[in-house]
């Protein structure tokens, strides 16, 4: 178990590591696309991307650098990629982004808020009826991408055709600067919605990295026995501002204390505390 421990740790250090680096030279301007960072909520793509294996496929969102390091994407060419070079892994041609590393089974990333779900349900039905593998896709989304109609349409889709889909739900509990409690009902469950439409559907802590795996690793096996889709809600919190390398509590549209709060709940701490007892 401590080597699984330390697996998870060096990933979350990996993760956090490079994009603290990216912030740092983010002020040069020779990195020219925008960067949305994960700093705080590492823990949901190096828990989720551990428990699968490396034929599993899956497609990620704008804020990408996490999932595309936790699946074992190339580092150098994920910089270059940043930096616009030939030697990137989208040839320099779509930055932080557009990242893709499909010997590692990371098929993309794309910045469209809600976009990765019905293209990595297009993925999975291609897999399971025309290739006819038995891979997990997993779909990686945001919070807020749940209010877009073509979350219910592909949730629909994928439970009618009993699609292999790992569905992963970021909820960082913002949408930009808004908290979601002002967007959504306070009677909003996202939990039941997916239900209703026969998906097995569970929430965990997001920042717990060790919930993380043990939560994604049975579902995976749920999904392989039973051949049929779960969604999972993870919540967590990111410390960066929603797009750059800068803190961004000077804006004034968090709650007081409620940042300091989540960094004391800092899913490396709770790893390195839960390795060293």
């Amino acid at each position: 178990m401590i080597n699984l421990y330390k697996k998870l740790y060096r990933k979350i250090y990996k993760i956090r590591q490079v994009e603290k680096k990216i912030s740092e030279v983010y002020k040069d301007q020779e990195i020219r696309c925008p960067v949305h960072l994960s700093i705080g909520q590492e823990a949901v793509a190096a828990g989720v991307c551990e428990a699968l294996s490396k034929k599993d496929e899956i497609i990620s969102t704008h804020r990408s650098h996490a999932h595309y390091l936790a699946k074992g994407g190339n580092l150098k060419n994920m910089m270059a990629e940043l930096y616009g070079k030939k030697g990137g892994c989208a040839e320099g041609l779509g930055g932080s982004m557009h990242l893709q590393d499909i010997s590692s089974g990371i098929m993309g990333s794309v910045p469209i808020v809600g976009s990765t779900i019905p293209i990595g349900v297009g993925m999975s039905f291609y897999s399971k009826f025309f290739l006819k593998n038995k891979n997990i896709t997993t779909i990686f989304f945001g919070e807020g991408a749940t209010e877009e109609g073509v979350f219910h349409e592909c949730i629909n889709f994928a439970s009618l055709h009993s699609l292999p889909i790992l569905f992963i739900c970021e909820n960082n509990l913002y949408s930009v600067y808004t908290e979601l409690k002002k967007r959504q009902s306070n009677k909003r469950n996202i939990k039941k919605i997916v239900q209703a439409n026969g998906i097995e559907s569970y929430s965990s802590d997001g920042n717990n990295v060790l919930k993380v795996y043990s939560l994604a690793k049975k579902s995976i096996a749920k999904i392989k026995k039973n051949k049929k889709p779960i969604f999972l809600e993870f919540k967590t919190y990111r410390w960066l501002e929603h797009c750059g390398p800068n803190w961004d509590d000077h804006l004034n549209y968090r709650p007081k204390g409620e940042l300091k709060k989540w960094l004391n709940h800092c899913p490396l701490k709770k790893l390195k505390n839960k390795i060293t007892q």
